[in-house]
């Protein structure tokens, strides 16, 4: 039944029978200001041995959950700018979208900018945060699901990403582009979204064409 129902999201979401259409989307931008930059800057050349802030030819997208039941909170601990309480490193985390409970995307950085959001993964991915604690808070919700398949497809056409690179934030590790510098955090990662989940969601997803 699961898959019944996420083919008929992908289907409403566009289907075979359009090409990939940009999703309405709210701007609410968190600030990124020159000294933000610089802190992204510095990252990017301890992490990645490169020395820049931009987010240039993208090739994965990541998929999370918050930990919340809300977004308001998950926008003001991004816009925050403080290190983070798990590496303790600055910038402060980011993703480029979040998805609320409601369906309702909120772009938050543009995309030509790097965030903070999968270890060893910031260098070439865009992030994409869903509102909510478990997997079955996005492929259980109609609304989310069908914002979160819009979104997704539209990037990946956007940006030529392959199917096979809309990963899961716990699939982290096997992606081909993973790569980390320094060497206590080549192997971290986090548990939202394993394969289990993505199988369906990359299921529903490939149903959507560019």
């Amino acid at each position: 039944m699961l898959g019944v129902a996420l083919a008929t999201i992908a289907l409403a979401a566009g289907g075979h029978a359009a090409a990939a259409e940009r999703p309405p989307i709210a701007w609410d931008a968190i600030p990124f200001p020159a000294k933000r930059k610089r802190e992204m800057t510095s990252y990017s050349k301890r992490h990645y041995g490169s020395s820049h802030y931009g987010l240039h030819n993208p090739k994965v997208i990541v998929e999370h959950l918050t930990e919340s039941s809300t977004y308001r909170p998950v926008w003001s601990m991004f816009a925050q700018d403080v290190a983070d309480s798990e590496l303790h490193e600055l910038p402060g985390v980011c993703s480029h979208f979040v998805i609320d409970q409601n369906g309702k995307i909120h772009q938050l950085v543009p995309i030509s900018l790097m965030c903070r959001h999968t270890v060893g993964l910031n260098w070439t991915s865009i992030g994409i945060e869903h509102v909510g604690f478990n997997p079955s808070d996005v492929l259980g919700r109609a609304k989310v699901m069908r914002a979160s398949l819009r979104l997704t497809n539209w990037l990946r056409c956007r940006e030529g990403i392959e199917l096979k690179n809309v990963i899961g934030h716990n699939e982290s590790l096997k992606s081909p582009y993973h790569h980390e510098r320094v060497a206590r955090l080549r192997g971290q990662t986090h548990d939202d979204f394993p394969t289990s989940s993505m199988r369906k969601y990359r299921a529903a997803l490939r149903k959507l064409t560019c």
